[in-house]
C-alpha cells in the first residue's frame, strides 16, 4: 500500500531508512526480484507448451504467504505447471516496483487496481490481458471490470479480493467494559475518554512504514468533505491549501490525543498485537488486521464504520482497496502467466485463498460465501452497501505525490500537528508541481 521512488532519481525517505536492511538500497530488491525470473524458459517452440512460470509476490507476511502458496500449488498440480514464487517484503516490493518492471521482472506479479494499475500500464510496463478477461470476465461485476481497465481501454488486471477499512475492536473487551459503537465524532471522543480511564490506548496507531496514516486522512476527508471532493483531491483537481483540507487536519489534530503514542516507530503488525492483547480499544485499519488473530481470537474481532462528521455525507463512502495480479511487459512466458491469471480469476482459487486469509472478501461474484466467517460476511455486506468506494490515498493519487509528498507530510503532522497552515501550503505547492508534470 505504499508508493514508489522509481519515478525519481533517488529512493524514498522510507527507502533510506530501510537502507541498512537492504544493503544496496533501492537496487538490492530488484536484483532479488529478478533472481527467480532469470531461468532459461525453454520449450516454447516446436509446438510445445512452456509450463514454467515465475510469480513476483509481495505476500510476505505469514498468513497471506501461505494462502497464495496454496492457491498456486493447486494450479501447479491441476494444470501441470511449475510456478516459482518470488516473495519479497511487502513494502520493499512496492517501493521498487518500477525498477523491477523495467529490469528483469517475473512473468506475473501482485499489484493493485485502479490508478495504481493504470499508471504502470500507461508506461508500457504491463501486458494487456484481454484474452484472460474473455475467460473470467463473467465472474466480475462492472465495478471490478472498470477498476481493471487501463486508460487505453484494454484490460490489465485480475481482481482477487478486496477488504474494508474501518475501526476494529474485540467484542469481549467492549462487552466487559460496556462500550457502545459511536455514531458521531463526539461520541468517538467520549468513548476514547472512557477507554483512557480504563487504561487502554483508545485508537491503536502505527505509521513506521508511512502508508497506514493515509487511511485516517481518507476517512476524515470523506466523512467531512464528501467522496467527490476526496477523489478530486487525489486526482489533483482540488487544492491541498483549500480550507476544507485544513479542516481535515484540524479534526485529526483533535483525535491525535486518542491515538496510540509513538506511532512513527511502530509497524501495523505491532499495533495489531496491542489490539490482540487487549491493550488497545480500537484500531483503524483494513480487515487484513485479522491476519494477526489466531484461533478463537478471530471470532472476537468486529468492526464499525468511521463515524459521522458531517451528516450530509454520513457514512456512505467506504474504503475498500482491490488486490490482484498483472502480467509484466517483459514476461518470458506471457502465455503461461495468463493461464495463471485465469486461475486466479476463478471462484475456486479465491475460495482456497480465503480459507487461510480470512479477513478478505473474494472479488469473483460466484465465490462460495457459505464458508465465510462472521467477519468476512459483515465485510461483504459493508462493502456491498456502500454508495461510494475509494481505493486508498496511495492508490487513488499520483504515485510520486503519494510517496515523496504525502508520506513525509503526514508523518510530520503526526510528529507536530501545530503548523497546519504551513503543512497544507507545502503539500499544495509540491502537488501542483507533480500533477502539472503528469
Amino acid at each position: 500500500m505504499t508508493q514508489y521512488p522509481s519515478m525519481l532519481p533517488s529512493v524514498t525517505r522510507r527507502g533510506l531508512l530501510r537502507g541498512s536492511l537492504l544493503g544496496a538500497g533501492a537496487l538490492a530488491v530488484p536484483a532479488a526480484l529478478a533472481g527467480c525470473s532469470s531461468n532459461d524458459n525453454k520449450g516454447g517452440g516446436g509446438g510445445t507448451v512452456n509450463k514454467t512460470v515465475t510469480f513476483g509476490s509481495n505476500y510476505s507476511d505469514e498468513v497471506p504467504k501461505k494462502a497464495i502458496a496454496d492457491v498456486i500449488g493447486k494450479f501447479n498440480t491441476d494444470k501441470g505447471y511449475t510456478t516459482t514464487i518470488n516473495t519479497i517484503d511487502h513494502n520493499a516490493f512496492q517501493e521498487n516496483i518500477t525498477r523491477y518492471l523495467q529490469g528483469n521482472p517475473d512473468d506475473a506479479f501482485t499489484w493493485f487496481a485502479g490508478f495504481r494499475m493504470q499508471f504502470f500500464a500507461a508506461q508500457g510496463l504491463a501486458t494487456p490481458i484481454d484474452d484472460v478477461w474473455s475467460t473470467v470476465g463473467a465472474n466480475y461485476s462492472d465495478a471490478f471490470k472498470k477498476a481493471s481497465t487501463g486508460q487505453d481501454g484494454k484490460m490489465y488486471f485480475v481482481p482477487f479480493y478486496n477488504y474494508p477499512w474501518a475501526l476494529f475492536y474485540r467484542k469481549s473487551v467492549w462487552a466487559d467494559k460496556g462500550y457502545q459503537v459511536p455514531k458521531t465524532l463526539d461520541e468517538l471522543k467520549a468513548l476514547g475518554d472512557k477507554m483512557k480511564k480504563d487504561g487502554l490506548n483508545p485508537i491503536g496507531f502505527a505509521d513506521k512504514d508511512g502508508w497506514p496514516a493515509m487511511g485516517t486522512f481518507d476517512q476524515i476527508n470523506m466523512r467531512q468533505n464528501g467522496y467527490d471532493f476526496h477523489i478530486n483531491l487525489m486526482a489533483g483537481k482540488e487544492s491541498w491549501s483549500d480550507p476544507k483540507v485544513k479542516a481535515v487536519f484540524d479534526t485529526w489534530a483533535g483525535l491525535l490525543p486518542y491515538h496510540q503514542p509513538g506511532s512513527l516507530g511502530r509497524t501495523w503488525q505491532e499495533a495489531a498485537q496491542d489490539l490482540v492483547n487487549k491493550k488497545s480499544g480500537m484500531y483503524l485499519l483494513g480487515s487484513f488486521v485479522s491476519q494477526q488473530f489466531k484461533g478463537d481470537a478471530l471470532n472476537d474481532l468486529d468492526f464499525f464504520p468511521f463515524p459521522v462528521i458531517d451528516p450530509a455525507n454520513g457514512t456512505d463512502a467506504v474504503e475498500a482497496p482491490i488486490d490482484g495480479f498483472m502480467v509484466s511487459k517483459k514476461a518470458k512466458n506471457p502465455a503461461g502467466a495468463m493461464e495463471l491469471l485465469k486461475w486466479f480469476g476463478t471462484a475456486e482459487a479465491q475460495n482456497i485463498y480465503l480459507k487461510t486469509d480470512a479477513g478478505d472478501v473474494g472479488a469473483n461474484k460466484t465465490v462460495d460465501t457459505s464458508g465465510y466467517n462472521a467477519l468476512q460476511k459483515k465485510a461483504a455486506e459493508f462493502i456491498g452497501a456502500a454508495k461510494q468506494i475509494s481505493q486508498f490515498l496511495d492508490r487513488d493519487a499520483n504515485p510520486t505525490f503519494a510517496s515523496t509528498v504525502a508520506i513525509p507530510a503526514l508523518q510530520k503532522f503526526i510528529g507536530n500537528p501545530k503548523d497546519i497552515d504551513g503543512l497544507v501550503k507545502s503539500i499544495d505547492s509540491q502537488a501542483k508541481s507533480i500533477y502539472a508534470g503528469g
